[in-house]
C-alpha cells in the first residue's frame, strides 16, 4: 500500500505479463509493458495540458488508472475518457477506479488508430513517433495535446488550428514514456541478433575517437538529439569492474559501431555499415561542446495534418517523421 504514495514509478507489467498473473517469487526477463506512471510525472504532463473546467480530456494510455482517477476528480467522469491497448489494463483500472466512485469512460483501443470521439484536450502517457493522424483528427480546433517522442525526453505541446495543424514547443522539461504499441505482448527489438553477432567484431573503420565514451541512453538530451539526427538507433552500454567503458550504436541499415577505453580516456572505437554511427554521435557531442547545449529544449514545434513534427529554433531545424 506504501508504495503507491510513493513518488516513484512502479513497473506493473513485463513482457507483457502483468503483476496480478505473476506466480510468487517469479522473476520475468524483458522490457517493461506498463507501469503505474511517477506521480509527480503525471501531474506534470496534466499542467502542460492546460486543463480547465469543462474540457473533454482523452487520458491515452489507462496504465493503472491514476491519471484517469485524478482527471475524474477534478473535471467529473462525464468529461474523461481513457484508453489502453491492453484489455487486462483497461479492465483492471475500471475496476479500481469504480472501488473509490469514479467513472470515466475506459476503453480497450490503440491508440495509434481511430479514437472514441472528439477532445478539447489529449494527454498522453505513453510516447509517439510520428503523432497519429487520429489524434489531430479527434482533437477539436483549439485543442491542445501534450505526448513525448519516442526514444526521447522531448515533451511536445501544441494547440490544434482550423486548418487541422497543431502549433506549440518542445516544453523545457523532459520526460520519457514507454512506446505505443499495437498489441498487448512484448515489446520485441529487431537488433538484438545484429548485437550479438557484431558485439566483439571488428570493424571496417578502427581509430581513435575524440570523447570518452558514455552511456548514450543515460544522457537525455544527447539521445533525444542523435534520435531526431538520427532515427532508430538503438545502444547499449557495459562498464566492467575496472572501469572500462564499452558502449554500442546499431541501426537497421546496417551500420553499427563500438567505442570502448578506460575510464575517460580517448576510445578505440570500431565501425562498419553504410553509415558511420560514432561520428555523428561524437559530433553533435562537439556541437555541444561548442555552443553550451543543444537546440532541442525550448524548439517551436509546427505538425501537420499527418502528424509530421517540424521542429526549429534560431538557425537549426529538423523534421520528426
Amino acid at each position: 500500500m506504501t508504495a503507491g504514495y510513493r513518488d516513484e514509478s512502479l513497473i506493473t507489467q513485463v513482457a507483457g505479463v502483468h503483476a496480478d498473473h505473476a506466480a510468487p517469487g517469479q522473476v520475468l526477463t524483458g522490457r517493461p509493458t506498463s507501469s503505474s506512471t511517477l506521480p509527480g510525472l503525471v501531474v506534470r504532463m496534466l499542467r502542460h495540458g492546460e486543463i480547465y473546467d469543462g474540457a473533454d480530456v482523452l487520458d491515452l494510455a489507462t496504465g493503472s488508472g491514476y491519471s484517469a482517477a485524478l482527471l475524474s476528480r477534478l473535471l467529473g467522469d462525464a468529461h474523461v475518457t481513457s484508453i489502453d491497448v491492453d484489455p487486462y489494463l483497461t479492465e483492471a483500472a475500471a475496476e479500481r477506479l469504480d472501488r473509490v466512485g469514479l467513472h470515466p469512460k475506459v476503453v480497450t483501443c490503440d491508440g495509434n488508430g481511430p479514437l472514441p470521439g472528439r477532445y478539447d484536450r489529449i494527454v498522453s502517457m505513453v510516447a509517439v513517433r510520428p503523432i497519429p493522424v487520429s489524434w489531430l483528427e479527434a482533437l477539436r480546433p483549439g485543442g491542445r495535446l501534450v505526448t513525448c517522442i519516442a526514444n526521447t525526453s522531448l515533451i511536445v505541446t501544441a494547440n490544434k488550428t482550423d486548418d487541422g495543424w497543431a502549433h506549440g514547443q518542445i516544453e523545457r522539461d523532459w520526460a520519457m514514456f514507454m512506446p505505443t504499441r499495437s498489441g498487448s505482448g512484448a515489446y520485441v527489438s529487431r537488433l538484438t541478433d545484429m548485437y550479438e553477432a557484431i558485439r566483439d567484431q571488428s570493424g571496417e573503420d578502427v581509430r581513435q575517437g575524440r570523447y570518452p565514451v558514455v552511456d548514450a541512453g543515460a544522457g537525455w538530451e544527447l539521445r533525444s538529439m542523435l534520435e531526431v539526427t538520427a532515427p532508430g538507433i538503438e545502444d547499449r552500454y557495459e562498464e566492467d569492474e575496472d572501469g572500462r567503458r564499452t558502449a554500442w550504436l546499431l541501426h537497421e541499415d546496417g551500420s553499427w559501431a563500438r567505442a570502448s577505453a578506460q575510464g575517460t580516456d580517448c576510445p578505440t572505437v570500431h565501425q562498419a555499415g553504410p553509415r558511420r554511427l560514432w561520428d555523428i554521435f561524437d559530433d553533435l557531442r562537439f556541437h555541444w561542446l561548442a555552443s553550451g547545449s543543444l537546440p532541442l529544449y525550448g524548439a517551436r514545434v509546427s505538425i501537420t495534418p499527418k502528424g509530421v513534427i517540424r521542429v526549429w529554433r534560431g538557425t537549426w531545424k529538423g523534421v520528426i517523421r
